[in-house]
């Protein structure tokens, strides 16, 4: 009973905190930190049994490095090895070193003891760095990609680590034997995962597939995450890594998209129960004792981290923006300091009161990431992005093509390739530097330009073209660009671009009579492919789409006229509704008339 009590509790926490938190603009981990800290021992009190919770807790990180190790095929792996090697082994080891010189010369403490703590201060969090940057979508990017690359770095470095802690336990050489020994069981288990992965998984899940059970197929996929955690880990080495491995084995199966949907939701609740515990574990008591000292330990730790990862980063060609968020989302401790400097204590390599000490420098910087993250990303970034001096507009050739395109993503490409195939010449302008840079590679012809800019568009030769096709992602900027094209060039005929009804309505407003919806011409198509599916006749399916397609054109139109009033437009929504429901079934019956009447008469 004390059990579910404790699960309410932490579960109400979690709901309470977690949106407010994200309400705030700080992100889930804090969130998760500080219903830890309320609950805790130090808080409220309501939850004691930090350790308990705490190891089942670790599995949340498990679960993570799983569905990242899903993500990553071995062949993308091997394309990253230069950045996981050469800027995570940079990270590891410029750190390391930086800070055990700070411990050993500026701190006094002994050589083995510094070099411990430059290790595991060396490390970052992993549960904590790839949530706060996936939540606000920054893992496609440069600076995202070489995060990860160094977090996968601190992952692998833990079993070198891990394995010559005997030499740094009493400083002598008569350990090492013991020392390799770990390094060639951690080898081992290494490729017994491997190899079984390799060979064994599909199968297994092949066959409970045949199985039929839904919730078996939902234990094996657990059964094989935890599994080869705890091999690994009983290898003396990291749980991450084994569920790391697991994942990039099973990255290029069938079975990938439905092992990811029965693991994210256990991963994402154990994750946040990871970081309640993180909250609870911390030691306000030793911290309302020494404020002044533990404080600018974490402070000193956050700068030292910062400032290495930010020039590391910007020597291996990350831009500021993308060097600030390194250096602020990767220079708190890890959960793996916890393990290592644990691990020390029982080695001899550290006194029991350093390690605690350490454990708390750990978790004020984890409390403090999710600040200095959402300071960076609200004020930092955008004055970094607004200082950074904008690449010169390209200026078009004056060929005289018949056609411009204005944004050459999706939709602008394919216009473009139809065209080049007929030997129609086009002038395509694209806002997006990258975007213009990526196309150029697979050999198309797009300018760097703001499309809406008047003398742009005449560079382009506008005032010469017969077609403008508007195919902007951005509504605002589509509007803008039919507004200055209409204005300045009416020898112009213009095909653009709607996301949606509303865009066709504004669209309307300004004179453009041929547009098309983006979605509407798929989705027609798609609802075909099920009418078929379904056993309709062909003549029907026809029949049906061209109804609906008609239908929807005239309500499009009639809805023109009232489109600003949002009351006339839903109940024109409804009347539209009410008027494609009998026209259906005015079509039914006179299919059924039609099937009654050859019988009739040869009756």
């Amino acid at each position: 009973m004390a059990e579910l009590v404790t699960l309410v509790v932490l579960l109400a926490a979690m709901v309470v905190a977690v949106p407010v938190a994200k309400r705030f603009g700080f992100g889930a981990p804090l969130g998760y930190l500080a219903a830890g800290l309320a609950v805790g021992p130090a808080g409220l009190g309501l939850v004691t049994n930090v350790g308990a919770i705490a190891h089942a807790s670790e599995l949340g990180v498990v679960m993570l490095l799983f569905l990242i190790g899903l993500e990553l095929r071995p062949a993308r792996l091997w394309v990253m090895r230069k950045s996981v090697l050469g800027l995570g082994g940079a990270q590891v080891a410029v750190t390391g070193a930086v800070i055990a010189a700070l411990c050993g010369l500026g701190l006094g403490l002994p050589w083995p003891t510094a070099v411990v703590l430059g290790f595991g201060f060396a490390l970052s969090s992993t549960a904590m760095a790839l949530p706060m940057m996936a939540e606000r979508g920054l893992l496609a990017n440069q600076s995202g990609r070489s995060a990860f690359s160094i977090l996968l770095f601190q992952d692998l470095a833990i079993i070198p680590a891990v394995a010559l802690l005997p030499l740094l336990g009493n400083g002598s050489v008569p350990h090492a034997d013991g020392a390799w020994m770990a390094v060639a069981k951690a080898v081992v288990a290494v490729a017994l995962v491997l190899i079984g992965g390799r060979y064994l998984l599909r199968p297994i899940f092949h066959a409970v597939d045949r199985a039929g059970a839904p919730e078996i197929f939902t234990a094996t996929a657990l059964l094989i995450v935890i599994g080869t955690a705890v091999l690994i880990q009983e290898a003396g080495l990291s749980m991450s890594l084994g569920a790391f491995m697991a994942g990039v084995l099973l990255s290029d199966s069938e079975y990938r998209h439905e092992v990811q949907a029965d693991i994210e939701p256990f991963e994402g609740l154990l994750l946040g129960l990871f970081f309640v515990s993180v909250g609870m574990g911390a030691d306000v008591p030793t911290l309302l004792a020494h404020p002044i000292r533990f404080l600018g330990l974490a402070v000193a730790l956050l700068l030292a981290k910062g400032l290495v990862m930010l020039v590391l980063a910007r020597v291996a060609g990350v831009p500021w923006v993308g060097s600030m968020r390194m250096a602020t989302v990767l220079s708190q401790g890890g959960e793996f300091g916890f393990v290592l400097f644990g691990l020390a204590v029982g080695g001899g390599a550290m006194a029991g009161e350093q390690a605690s000490a350490a454990m708390l420098v750990v978790t004020l910087s984890m409390l403090a990431t999710p600040f200095l993250f959402a300071a960076e990303e609200r004020w930092f970034a955008p004055r970094l992005m607004a200082g950074k001096p904008k690449r010169p507009f390209d200026t078009p050739p004056d060929e005289n093509p018949p056609v411009i395109i204005c944004g050459f993503g999706r939709v602008g490409q394919v216009v473009g390739r139809v065209l080049r195939m007929r030997g129609i010449a086009f002038t395509a302008l694209e806002s997006s530097a990258a975007q213009v840079d990526f196309v150029r590679k697979f050999g198309s012809k797009a300018y760097y330009g703001d499309p809406t800019r008047v003398e742009l568009l005449r560079a382009a030769g506008a005032d010469k073209a017969r077609v403008l096709v508007v195919a902007l992602d951005d509504m605002e900027q589509s509007l803008r660009v039919v507004e200055m094209a209409t204005r300045h060039f009416p020898n112009l005929t213009i095909f653009a671009r709607a996301r949606n009804r509303r865009h066709v309505h504004h669209l309307m407003d300004r004179g453009v009579t041929h547009i098309v919806r983006e979605t509407f011409d798929s989705s027609i198509r798609l609802t075909g492919d099920v009418l078929r599916q379904m056993g309709m006749p062909e003549a029907e399916v026809g029949r049906t789409l061209d109804t609906f397609r008609a239908h929807d054109e005239r309500t499009l139109i009639r809805q023109h006229a009232v489109h600003n009033d949002e009351t006339k437009l839903i109940q024109t929504s409804r009347d539209a509704a009410a008027e494609l429901q009998s026209l259906f079934e005015a079509d039914r019956e006179d299919a059924v008339q039609g099937e009654a009447e050859p019988r009739t008469a040869s009756a």
